[in-house]
């Protein structure tokens, strides 16, 4: 498939070309084959999985479980050590549970300031709790990780290293491998936020050696209210659940419960079936595209981006505007807030998020108190970006 022609895929694009959508840090747009895919589950095998004997039960439960091995696959896992969850999220908060009920005061949970509240507020509430101290690596001007810093921070007294793949405020690309390497140097484990970075590049938690990744469907052309949480399979053997209720036990009697095995320990209640087998169609429609093709098209655009709104009077960037920082372009127009540049440009058709992200702690260590942030997809093209640049120009003539 060329990825010049594959906007028409999209059924939200196809059918408001005036649109031009850059807001897909936030949620990417869902192709039809992935709607198609989640249709046939409803219209020819609508029944719940793994227990039932008869037809159609049998092949939803084969679907479930061919999607779950296609997603390991695509991440360079097997497949008892993916878990579908509801996202990046709740991912997350399964580990800081799960992981933070050992954690007792003298113990550290090293963060960053650059993470989503999703990765560092459950940490930051379960050290009140149990007592353990949470540390946060700081960042650069130019909005990068300090890894001097992290090499201070990690330390023996380090139990967790848990830090986002890819920044969803400026697009900076953290040194993942390093930083894994950093936290196994101490005996911690590493936990890696991949919901931004899973669209956008190529994903090996083998190569990597992270110990966890999570990443969320919506990202990544896939639907809403699926996600998965990849994890080494002799960790979660030795974890203890975060949910319990059915399909993650195998026995259960008046005094105690056995669980069931990996990945079922981790996956209590009925699924989301049909999201999850949507999620497999993502994963195939990115394979039809090829994800180099897609993170060459996005480089390309990300330099476009950066070379033509420079141009602008009175811009300001925030991040290292350079090969790591890739997808996401955050700025701020003097004299202008970021909500009111969202809302003018929302009358040209340009969609675009304005705040601070939801990484409040970033803003702050950044000096500001939110941006305007532009982030791109393979469907995207220059001719969105020149669109953007002209109606930004038509903002600041508003505000003059």
């Amino acid at each position: 498939m060329s990825i010049n022609a594959h906007k028409k895929d999209f059924p939200m694009l196809a059918g408001q070309p005036q649109l031009v959508y850059l807001d897909s840090g936030a949620t990417s747009q869902t192709p039809q084959p992935v709607l198609d895919a989640m249709n046939d589950y409803y219209n020819t095998c609508n029944a719940n999985i793994h227990r039932g004997v008869y037809q159609v039960s049998t092949e939803a439960t084969k679907r479930y479980e061919a999607t779950r091995e296609k997603i390991a696959a695509f991440i360079g896992a097997q497949r008892e050590e993916l878990i579908f969850t509801s996202g990046a999220t709740m991912s997350l908060n399964l580990l800081a549970y799960s992981l933070c009920s050992t954690l007792k005061q003298g113990d550290e949970v090293v963060t960053t300031l650059m993470e989503h509240h999703s990765n560092f507020v459950p940490w930051q509430q379960l050290a009140k709790q149990h007592g353990f101290t949470m540390r946060s690596i700081g960042v650069t001007p130019d909005g990068r990780l300090n890894m001097e810093e992290a090499a201070a921070l990690i330390s023996p007294a380090t139990k967790i290293v848990t830090f986002t793949h890819m920044s969803n405020a400026l697009g900076t690309i953290n040194p993942a491998k390093e930083l894994c390497a950093l936290a196994h140097r101490v005996g911690a484990v590493a936990i890696v936020d991949g919901a931004q970075s899973i669209a956008h590049m190529q994903v090996d938690v083998k190569n990597m050696n992270c110990d966890f990744f999570v990443f969320s469907g919506h990202k990544m052309f896939g639907p809403k209210g699926i996600g998965c949480l990849y994890g080494k399979a002799t960790l979660l053997k030795n974890m203890q659940p975060f949910l319990y209720g059915g399909d993650m036990i195998s026995e259960v009697t008046t005094t105690d419960t056995c669980f069931n095995e990996l990945p079922y320990k981790f996956e209590a209640g009925t699924p989301n079936i049909a999201d999850a087998i949507g999620l497999g169609a993502a994963v195939d429609y990115i394979q039809s595209i090829g994800i180099k093709n897609v993170i060459q098209h996005e480089a390309v655009l990300t330099r476009y981006a950066l070379d033509v709104l420079k141009n602008i009077p009175n811009i300001t960037f925030y991040g290292p505007q350079n090969a790591s920082q890739y997808a996401i372009i955050s700025f701020n127009l003097k004299g202008i807030h970021a909500h009111d540049v969202a809302t003018l440009l929302d009358r040209e058709h340009i969609a675009v998020r304005a705040g601070h992200h939801c990484a409040m702690p970033f803003m702050t260590a950044l000096g500001v108190h939110g941006t305007v942030r532009v982030s791109l997809s393979s469907y995207n093209t220059k001719e969105d970006i020149d669109k953007l640049h002209d109606a930004l120009l038509k903002v600041q003539k508003i505000f003059k």
